[in-house]
């Protein structure tokens, strides 16, 4: 049993593309594989069976069973020999009795030998060689970690990996974030995994004593598992850092855990699209030598709400398209850290929370415009090349000049603006500015 729980994690629905091969080339030369009457019969028995005994739900359980049942003898299935088809058939007919859109049967001969034959020749339960070496090379779902302007963390986290193997990477993520002011967590492309990794990077974004985040109930045993964060992590927590996590509809299943707990604990801001809606984790079972199906067998009951996001999804605090969110979620933050800030004579915030605007929305000037800016100004000097204009930093440094408005330019990835001042309609000087309010100002030669 240990290894199907370990699989809870790495088969969710959105989570990990399972490796579907059929036969061998010698086999396709000769004859595809194709799925006869017997066989769909045997396949639609062994996942009556499992429901009943696995699915959260035993009365759906029973219903969903009935239904493929009946479709197969009243021949809904006789046409279909392709083996992909069939399981994608069959998925599409217990959704449609259960709406749960974790349920998935899949033609897997590849994986069911794997896993048959890592069980047998390993001296305990392990996963399959190829799932670890997926895990590998996705390096446990952290796709990115980076400061943002401002002194803002990102992290792009596309699945939650059992902490067995992605805990590493996980604690080294959080405490290169450590030192930021604001935290930015992108899960549109999160389509869930592991509770205990949940519960490693949420523990981060908490204080040492154990908040409650999350239940599970799981019928075949009559058991319920809490979910705690950790009274010990590894380096530095962010307990006082602003939270923004960033949703889409493909934001599924523990992805849409952690958003819901951190959504009713008030210790984030949820930004951009309503979530998939799976909450009933579960594993993937094998039913026959060629096809397997996902089964929940668990119920998440959040501790405040006493319900879960199954079938609605998580609705955000800010609701915006999904290619919006990053972008609304760095406004937040820096307006937010302003409003703290109010009192520094620098205003830094405010000055980034230009810069950010005019990225999203720059200006466009003419060709014959931006020529206009050109020269030497003393000992800077401001160069038109491919449609852009860039200012000499020093010797060997110029930076793309980024227009804010008439004669005022950010100077790209810097903390400088250029204001461009006029005599009789002509530039005569320009005046560079510091965000810490300091100018210098230069004429033109």
């Amino acid at each position: 049993m240990k290894q199907k729980t370990l699989l809870i994690i790495l088969y969710s629905l959105l989570l990990i593309p399972i490796k579907i091969a059929a036969q061998s080339p010698e086999d396709k030369k000769t004859k595809p594989y194709t799925v006869t009457k017997t066989e769909q019969l045997q396949v639609i028995d062994s996942i009556n069976l499992l429901l009943n005994k696995k699915y959260i739900f035993l009365e759906t359980a029973k219903k969903m069973g009935d239904f493929i049942l009946s479709n197969f003898k009243n021949g809904s299935y006789s046409t279909i020999t392709d083996p992909v088809l069939f399981a994608e058939r069959l998925t599409a007919d217990l959704l449609v009795i259960s709406n749960d859109k974790h349920i998935r049967v899949q033609y897997n001969p590849s994986y069911i030998k794997e896993t048959r034959e890592n069980d047998k020749n390993a001296d305990h339960e392990e996963y399959p060689a190829s799932v670890i070496e997926q895990l590998k090379k996705s390096n446990y779902g952290f796709k990115e970690v980076k400061i943002l302007e401002g002194n803002i963390g990102y992290l792009d986290l596309r699945s939650f990996e059992e902490t067995s193997f992605g805990g590493k990477t996980a604690v080294a993520a959080m405490n290169f974030l450590s030192n930021t002011n604001a935290l930015i967590i992108d899960l549109r492309k999160n389509g869930g995994g592991s509770p205990a990794m949940v519960q490693l990077i949420t523990s981060y974004l908490f204080d040492s004593e154990p908040v409650y985040l999350n239940n599970i109930y799981y019928r075949q045993t009559d058991t319920n598992e809490q979910y705690w964060t950790l009274p010990y992590v590894s380096g530095e927590r962010i307990p006082n850092a602003d939270i923004y996590i960033l949703t889409s509809t493909s934001t599924f299943s523990a992805a849409e855990e952690f958003t819901y707990n951190l959504k009713n604990l008030h210790r984030a801001t949820v930004i951009g699209e309503i979530t998939g809606g799976g909450a009933n984790p579960g594993e993937n079972n094998i039913a026959t030598d060629q096809f397997t199906v996902w089964i929940p067998t668990g119920r998440a009951i959040n501790p405040i709400t006493k319900t879960n996001w199954e079938g609605t999804g998580v609705q955000p605090d800010i609701q915006v398209p999904a290619s919006d969110a990053l972008y609304t979620a760095q406004v937040k933050a820096l307006e937010k850290l302003a409003a703290k800030d109010a009192e520094n004579p620098n205003k830094i915030y405010p000055w980034l929370l230009t810069s950010l605007k005019v990225k999203q929305n720059p200006i466009t000037l003419k060709p014959k415009e931006s020529e206009s800016y050109m020269g030497k100004f003393g000992s800077k000097n401001i160069t038109y090349e491919n449609g852009d204009l860039f200012y000499q930093l020093n010797t060997v440094q110029k930076v793309k000049m980024v227009p804010i408005e008439k004669d005022l330019f950010d100077l790209e990835d810097t903390m400088l603006r250029v204001e461009f001042k006029k005599v009789n309609g002509k530039i005569a000087s320009i005046t560079v500015h510091n965000v810490n309010g300091n100018a210098k100002n230069y004429q033109k030669n």
